[in-house]
């Protein structure tokens, strides 16, 4: 994997160019959809307090060193266009084909995470929403064990909430998705970071 980024970096040809430059241009608004995305990748990753990368082409979106696999999955009431009223709160996505660069998608669409994480951006006016404050994010999590269960490939706000209970902030998000890690079911040792 090639090293981070910090900002800082010039293009070769483009004279008083940098990295940060590309940053705003390519992700002005966090109320665009994939922005929000990578934000509450980011959010999780940090609250997980991990080092690693995120993967565009893995199978989930967040792993720690003791390798807890996390999938992120994100909604809004708010968009980054004009909207006659707010948007419904619904998570897709959610079973997939692992793919690998060597052998291409699998066969089958699975719950390829041990964890899943629905964030919740919750503003609700324009005015209200700020993308750098984290209270305005709420967090439900789901074990696979429950999904699989479920066998649903979309949820939407009220079903994900009847089975993760109520959602959290981000100061309690870490604590939440340990207990929800199916790796430390009750009689299992579970994995502990290095």
């Amino acid at each position: 994997m090639p090293p981070a980024l910090g900002g800082h970096e010039s293009f070769a040809g483009l004279e008083g160019v940098s990295v940060a430059d590309f940053w705003r241009f390519a992700l002005p608004d966090f109320k665009m959809n994939n922005a929000r995305g990578y934000l509450a990748e980011f959010l999780v990753h940090r609250a997980m307090g991990s080092s690693r990368s995120r993967v565009e082409w893995h199978s989930h979106d967040v792993e720690t060193e003791d390798g807890l696999c996390i999938e992120v999955k994100t909604s809004a009431y708010l968009q980054a266009w004009e909207q006659r009223r707010l948007s419904d709160i619904r998570f897709t996505g959610l079973r997939s084909k692992r793919w690998n660069p060597r052998t291409g998608y699998a066969d089958e669409e699975k719950y390829n995470a041990h964890v899943y994480v629905f964030a919740v951006q919750t503003a609700r006016t324009h005015e209200e929403y700020d993308p750098l404050d984290v209270t305005q994010w709420e967090f439900l999590v789901l074990g696979r064990p429950v999904l699989e269960r479920l066998g649903q490939k979309s949820m939407g706000y009220s079903t994900v909430r009847r089975h993760a209970g109520d959602g959290v902030p981000y100061s309690e998000l870490a604590e939440r998705i340990r207990a929800a890690d199916p790796r430390c079911a009750p009689g299992q040792q579970c994995p502990t970071a290095e």
